[in-house]
């Protein structure tokens, strides 16, 4: 049995991560920590894993985690991952990172647009950029992966063949995104009250979100040169659920059977569904998939390609799981649902 800790355990993609991994058939948690909650149970917390997950949460002590688990989950908030993370934290174990703090190659750029410091630079080299599709071979080795953001994975994922193919003119890259609550995390806020987003959308970060950045760096890298766009992020009244759509103008002469080629790269990804209808986030709710779906608009010279996740799953917590399984050679899909979503 593989043994893992979770730092942060208490927050969205935390208990997320505790639900997949009371279930999984080959990990079991051994050190779940909660520096808000230490003391307490898990159930408490979260009364539906009554029965399932009754542990009691310990401190935040990455040094003791190391000791006990093979792998150590970090869901915290941007800055303190880079201030726990060692060369003797990774002798003793993997750390999979679901913040941004090892994300960016550039340290630069990341204190730049998280507006804090980053205290472990020399291990931005040693960090392997977690999205399984394009960096499979790059985790199998890892022992530090930085578990990509949820707009990030999912407009990556849908945009990526067609750079890769070189398809678009990548200077004309427009994403709107949108995102459910859960997005923003659990942490007290006036503009997360119900009474603040229900019957209601609206976009924030205009033109400076944080995951901007990492999805440029990833998409700069298929390309083969720099790759600046435009991400407007929305938040709308649901729970859960990201939905890209991405705008490009094709180059000339594409056609339909250029881009079905494009996305064939998919065929084999467990997680990844190419449908014909478009994508909704409901299809996807509570799975580690991905549904990516594309029009052509002849009239423009366009193209429109969609993607759906659910935030805390692939967009997290499940890419999370789905990152450990590599590492430790497992079947990727172990403890991980890719059945269908709600059906209706």
């Amino acid at each position: 049995m593989i043994k893992a800790a979770i730092l942060g355990a208490t927050g969205y993609a935390g208990a997320e991560l505790m639900r997949i991994l009371s279930v999984h058939p080959d990990a079991e948690v051994v050190y779940p920590a909660s520096h808000s909650y230490a003391g307490k149970k898990f159930s408490d917390i979260y009364p539906g894993m009554k029965g399932a997950m009754d542990m009691v949460l310990r401190e935040d002590d990455i040094s003791k985690a190391a000791e006990e688990a093979d792998v150590v989950f970090l869901s915290l908030p941007a800055g303190l991952a880079s201030q726990m993370v060692t060369e003797e934290v990774l002798s003793k174990c993997v750390v999979i990172d679901l913040g941004a703090d090892y994300r960016l190659h550039s340290k630069d750029v990341y204190e730049t647009w998280y507006k804090t410091e980053h205290h472990s630079p020399s291990l931005l080299d040693k960090a392997v950029y977690g999205l399984a599709e394009i960096h499979r071979e790059a985790i199998k080795g890892s022992r530090l992966i930085a578990n990509p953001g949820c707009y990030t994975t999912c407009s990556i994922l849908t945009l990526y063949p067609l750079i890769k193919q070189q398809l678009i003119d990548t200077s004309t890259i427009i994403i709107d995104a949108k995102s459910g609550t859960s997005g923003a995390g659990r942490g007290e806020k006036l503009s997360s009250l119900f009474c603040e987003v229900n019957e209601s959308i609206k976009p924030y970060g205009v033109t400076n979100h944080r995951h901007t950045p990492e999805i440029e760096q990833e998409l700069s890298e298929a390309a083969g040169h720099g790759i600046v766009l435009q991400f407007t992020p929305h938040l709308v009244p649901m729970n859960r659920g990201i939905l890209s759509v991405c705008y490009a103008r094709l180059l000339p002469g594409i056609t339909d059977e250029d881009m079905k080629k494009a996305y064939s790269i998919y065929e084999n990804e467990p997680f990844i569904r190419l449908i014909d209808a478009l994508p909704e986030t409901r299809f996807v709710k509570g799975t580690n998939l991905v549904d990516i779906s594309y029009r052509i608009d002849k009239r423009t010279g366009n193209v429109i390609a969609m993607g759906a996740i659910d935030n805390l799953v692939k967009g997290a917590a499940g890419q999370a799981v789905q990152n450990m399984n590599i590492v430790f050679g497992l079947d990727e899909t172990e403890g991980l649902s890719i059945g269908a979503g709600s059906p209706f």
